[in-house]
């Protein structure tokens, strides 16, 4: 069966009921999971972030998702999470399907990384919008990359060509 974490954050009126009334939440947990077909392995609490932390057996991941849904409805728990936990031999195989089909996916903008380029789409395209603007002309006023004038530091007078 494979194996799943339970993280549940109590909310601060449940926190407050367990300090005046201490009942067995192993034998709650271990109820609720049982009903569900699968084992309780262990439950332990960390009092800083008002956490308990369960690991148990499911028969699936549906499963284990119908033991969140089941304790979130409680309204007991501020944020309740589930994450299925892997052996050594399950890790190995998802890193050897992962690694069968990483040339499939391409990060967002990775064309960009790939052509080695440090200047976006936008940049780009201002860039070529200026050099339309002064006609892509050679010489002393020619637009760098950045923008600036290069040469002399004097703009053209209104009707002087450059």
């Amino acid at each position: 069966m494979p194996k799943f974490l339970f993280i549940c954050s109590y909310s601060s009126g449940s926190w407050a009921r367990m300090i005046r009334i201490s009942d067995n939440r192993v034998e709650a947990g271990k109820s609720l999971v049982e009903a569900l077909g699968g084992t309780l392995d262990s439950m332990f609490w960390e009092v800083s972030t008002r956490a308990v932390y369960a690991v148990a057996d499911m028969p699936d991941p549906e499963t284990a998702a119908a033991a969140t849904a089941v304790l979130t409805h409680t309204g007991a728990f501020k944020n309740v999470e589930s994450h299925q936990l892997l052996t050594q031999d399950q890790m190995s195989d998802v890193l050897e399907l992962a690694s069968s089909v990483a040339d499939v996916y391409n990060a967002p903008g990775q064309a960009l990384l790939d052509d080695d380029s440090s200047r976006s789409r936008f940049q780009s395209r201002n860039l070529a919008n200026r050099l339309h603007r002064t006609g892509n002309r050679a010489g002393p006023t020619a637009y760098s990359v950045a923008g600036s004038v290069r040469g002399s530091s004097r703009r053209p007078a209104a009707g002087e060509r450059a």
